[in-house]
């Protein structure tokens, strides 16, 4: 995600197999320890199954801890992950004493693997309101995994409330005597499990369902919601992020679910680390044109006139990267390196105004394939966002770019383009286990972004660098560390941007530019459609360099204090203020 602001250039804001050369990676944290400064403990171990959030008492009315309390100190211990083709897996129901990959949190298997049978004794149980994310601990859901959504949206008008129903194809994976789902806001018509009505609950942002006999272990099961959608729903937070969920357009809407708004749009296992493929249906007047991630599969018209766009999304996606956009469109057709389709969803008005920058998408796809290998999905395209919110987003495979950031400077644009265009590969492609793992993903695409703005008319890349350098301090004081954010509403700070793509130059600067490309590529190729975290880069990274870089990287990732940079001795940070 990426923030253009009318603001001075640079402060604008943005499995895998095992290592065994570096199976114990031992960092430490920054805790606050009043007026006399800080002492350092052991991180959380990232890698480590997340404790979800107890289901154990019963509703309505089940009391809820507090479950953003800081995280349990221990050491950071590395294990392997596997890749998700198909089903998502809720690692926070998952049976304790199963340490294989598929078992951890944000690890997939391929597919949608047989489950264990269950034991005869086992009883049904709740299954966790949340998988446990440090951060935001009740994003996702246990007990089952996802195999595919099914979304039907009714569209009437702009910010009219409409008929939409989410189907859910699911898997226990424990034997279930509720679930729950994340869903804010709407108005809830009917709930069925297997066509049979459901008794349900709304828990805040949960969604609990309890079907009418209980789910066993392994089981498949179907799950329909019902719904009123409002697309006038949004929330707002104090970062970069601002105004997010649905957002209205003259005549329709577009989508912006980053980081937690997917469940104000429908029903959902809504954590970054989950995945599964969409099928869209969505129906719309006879003037309007409808898009979503992936491929028009059909466009029929009904007996009443409207018509009705399928997608499907090809790819698993994780909630915050799915889009869905409504109004008067015209498709624009290219073709990148190799052939790759490419599709820009232009609102009737901005066609002219927005080509030029559009049409640079090939170079843009081009220059990150040498870098980063092959784009990783089957096809890519800009939207172009009718609204005057000024945030670019990097749903997959359908950039989101405010009309704004293709109506300006050259420079700013191709920073944004090239920016939400390499998140395909770092934040889509290779997910983020955790929201801690957040700098990854930004960090990533900023690090390009500045790269290429630097070799095209913008801030050279040193600069930037150095002058992040000397924010840094005051950046980790202010929001944490770039891998330890001080909160969730610390999380879309310029830490995780400018400050994260520090941490990689920083790398570049250790290793060489030979060294650090051959780690970038691996990175990328080796979690393509998984889940990976910070750990797993420092692993990755020590393993291609063949040299332990945790001690490099553990003060850049987690220290109270910006070290050193390598071959800048003068470079130093600014003194911290407030």
């Amino acid at each position: 995600m990426l923030v253009h602001g009318r603001v001075p250039a640079y402060d604008r804001v943005l499995v895998h197999r095992r290592v065994p050369a570096y199976d114990r990676l031992h960092v430490h944290r920054r805790v606050r320890a009043g007026p006399c400064g800080a002492r350092r403990l052991p991180v959380p171990p990232v890698n480590a199954p997340l404790t979800p959030p107890s289901p154990e008492a019963d509703l309505p009315g089940r009391p809820r801890r507090d479950l953003r309390s800081r995280r349990t100190v221990v050491a950071l211990t590395l294990t392997g992950a596997v890749g998700i083709t198909g089903a998502v897996a809720l690692a926070g129901a998952l049976p304790s004493g199963d340490h294989r990959g598929s078992a951890r949190l944000g690890i997939h298997a391929p597919g949608p693997s047989p489950a264990p049978p269950a034991s005869p004794a086992t009883s049904p149980s709740p299954g966790a309101p949340g998988i446990g994310d440090p951060l935001m601990p009740l994003d996702g859901n246990g007990g089952y995994t996802v195999r595919r959504y099914t979304l039907d949206f009714d569209w009437a008008a702009p910010r009219t409330p409409f008929g939409a129903s989410t189907t859910i194809d699911a898997t226990a994976t424990q034997a279930l005597s509720r679930f729950d789902l994340d869903f804010a806001g709407n108005t809830l018509r009917r709930v069925t499990v297997d066509g049979t009505p459901a008794r349900t609950v709304r828990d805040g942002d949960e969604l609990v369902v309890t079907p009418s006999r209980p789910i066993p272990h392994g089981g498949a099961f179907t799950v329909r919601v019902d719904y009123t959608a409002d697309p006038a729903r949004q929330r707002h937070r104090g970062d970069a992020i601002a105004d997010y969920g649905w957002v209205p357009t003259p005549d329709g809407t577009v989508l912006y679910p980053q980081p937690d708004g997917a469940k104000m749009i429908f029903p959902v296992d809504d954590h970054p680390s989950l995945r599964a493929p969409v099928t869209f249906h969505i129906t719309t007047p006879p003037d309007l044109g409808a898009v979503a991630n992936g491929r028009l599969v059909e466009r029929v018209r009904r007996p009443d006139g409207r018509i009705r766009w399928t997608y499907d999304s090809e790819h698993p996606v994780a909630a915050q990267l799915v889009q869905m956009a409504i109004g008067r469109f015209a498709f624009v057709e290219s073709a990148g390196p190799r052939g790759l389709p490419v599709r820009d969803v232009v609102p009737d008005g901005l066609v002219t105004g927005t080509k030029a920058y559009r049409a640079l998408t090939s170079e843009h796809l081009a220059w990150l394939e040498r870098r980063l290998g092959p784009y990783p999905f089957r096809r890519y395209g800009v939207l172009v966002a009718d609204t005057d919110l000024p945030v670019a987003l990097e749903t997959q495979s359908l950039s989101v770019v405010p009309r704004a950031d293709l109506l300006g400077d050259r420079v700013d644009a191709e920073r944004n383009l090239v920016h939400e265009l390499a998140h395909q590969w770092t934040g889509d492609s290779v997910a983020i286990r955790r929201w801690s793992d957040l700098w990854l993903s930004e960090g990533h695409a900023r690090f390009y972004e500045r790269l290429y703005s630097g070799a095209h008319g913008g801030d050279s890349f040193e600069s930037a660098m150095r002058t992040a350098y000397e924010r840094h301090d005051q950046w980790r004081h202010d929001d944490g560390a770039p891998a330890e954010p001080d909160g969730d509403t610390h999380l879309f700070k310029q830490m995780r941007y400018d400050g994260s793509a520090l941490v990689l130059y920083a790398l570049r600067e250790k290793v060489g530019e030979e060294t650090f490309g051959r780690i970038e590529r691996t990175w990328v190729t080796t979690y393509q459609g998984r889940a990976a975290g910070t750990h797993d880069f420092v692993a990755l990274a020590s393993g291609v360099a063949g040299q332990d870089l945790s001690t490099f990287l553990t003060p850049w990732l987690y220290g109270a204090h910006t070290p050193p940079m390598p071959g800048h001795p003068d470079w130093h940070p600014d003194p911290v203020r407030g």
